[in-house]
């Protein structure tokens, strides 16, 4: 059984998911560059600093419209099983290095980095679950 999904609703998903995250980039480069150079302040510098994580929520509500649209059961099964392994071994990770930061002042894992951290973990689990099927 191949577990590749070529249907029109993944084909749209990722789309919409390249697109966002390329609208996080557009956004982060110049917050980054512009609190790095010309720090702003006051409600400016929170627009600013809340503007990339708005592609981000984007990407994530194009996760759930990929599902309201993939016709495919056996897809959309695989892509949230994927999912909830990545949010466990999301909680996992952060959860041991939660106590490692308490109990052993080992460096603070920065919360932007969770996102990547998730999506990385359904791009893994993803790859396991389709291996499992085949």
């Amino acid at each position: 059984m191949v577990c590749a999904s070529n249907s029109p609703a993944m084909k749209r998903y990722n789309n919409r998911f390249i697109a966002a995250m390329l609208v996080y980039v557009a956004f982060l480069c110049p917050a980054v560059w512009l609190f790095s150079h010309h720090p702003p302040t006051g409600l400016v510098a929170y627009l600013i600093a809340v503007l990339p994580a708005i592609p981000i929520v984007a990407g994530l509500a194009v996760a759930g419209i990929y599902l309201g649209e993939e016709k495919d059961e056996f897809q959309r099964t695989i892509f949230v099983q994927s999912m909830l392994w990545s949010i466990g071994a999301t909680l996992t990770v952060t959860t041991v290095w939660g106590f490692l930061e308490h109990f052993l002042q080992v460096a603070h894992l920065e919360l932007y980095l969770l996102f990547p951290m998730f999506w990385f973990f359904v791009g893994i689990s993803s790859l396991i679950l389709k291996a499992r099927y085949r």
